[in-house]
C-alpha cells in the first residue's frame, strides 16, 4: 500500500518543507469551505483565505510581524458546528477550516508535528465522502475499500506529487512556493474532486 510511503516521506521533510507542503494541502481544501460558505450562507471565505495567504507569508518570511494568534481568534468563529447543519458539506468545510487552524498552531508553536497532521486531515476528508457515498448506495464496506476507491487512490497520487516537489525544492521562496500553489490546483478541483 502507498499510504504509509508517503507520510513516512512527509516526515523526512525538514520543517519548512512541511510546513509548504501543508499549505499547499489547504490550497485544494479552502474551495471546499468556499462553496459550503456560499451554499449556506455561513462564515467568511475570505477571513480564511486571507489567514492561508499570510500563513504562505510567514513561512517564505519567518521573521515577518504577522500575529498569529489574531489569525486563529478570527478564524475560529468560522467553523461550522456539525449539529447546526443537515448537509454533508458542512464536514469539508469543518476539515478545511480545522486544517487551516492546524496549520497556524504549528506556526505558532513551531510544532511540525501539526503539519503533518494537515496533511492526515486532507486525507481523511476523502475517506469520509468514499463512506458517505457507500452509506448512501447501502453498499457494506472495509478500510481496504476505502483505500482502494480511485478518489482516494488519486488523492495520494497528488500527495505523492506534492511531495515530490517540495523535496526537490533547494529552498523555498517566493517562485517556487507559487509554482508549488499553482501545482496544487493544476488539476482544477479541491481534494474531493469538486470543481474550482
Amino acid at each position: 500500500m502507498k499510504k504509509p510511503n508517503n507520510f513516512q516521506r512527509i516526515r523526512e521533510l525538514n520543517t519548512v518543507q512541511k510546513a509548504a507542503l501543508a499549505a499547499a494541502l489547504l490550497e485544494r481544501m479552502l474551495p471546499n469551505y468556499t462553496l459550503f460558505s456560499e451554499a449556506l450562507e455561513f462564515g467568511e471565505p475570505e477571513v480564511l483565505r486571507n489567514a492561508l495567504a499570510l500563513c504562505w507569508e510567514k513561512i517564505l518570511l519567518p521573521k515577518s510581524k504577522i500575529s498569529i494568534e489574531k489569525l486563529i481568534e478570527k478564524v475560529e468563529p468560522n467553523v461550522p458546528e456539525v449539529n447546526d447543519f443537515d448537509v454533508f458539506g458542512v464536514y469539508p468545510a469543518i476539515d478545511a477550516a480545522t486544517a487551516l487552524l492546524t496549520l497556524l498552531q504549528g506556526l505558532q508553536s513551531k510544532d511540525e508535528h501539526e503539519y503533518v497532521s494537515v496533511c492526515k486531515i486532507a486525507q481523511g476528508t476523502v475517506a469520509r465522502l468514499i463512506e458517505y457515498q457507500f452509506e448512501l448506495d447501502e453498499q457494506p464496506y472495509s478500510a481496504q475499500d476505502v483505500n482502494q476507491h480511485p478518489l482516494m487512490e488519486y488523492e495520494i497520487e497528488v500527495l505523492g506529487e506534492l511531495i515530490d516537489f517540495v523535496a526537490a525544492m533547494p529552498r523555498l521562496d517566493k517562485d517556487s512556493a507559487k509554482a508549488l500553489r499553482q501545482l496544487a490546483i493544476a488539476d482544477g478541483q479541491t481534494n474531493i474532486g469538486v470543481e474550482i
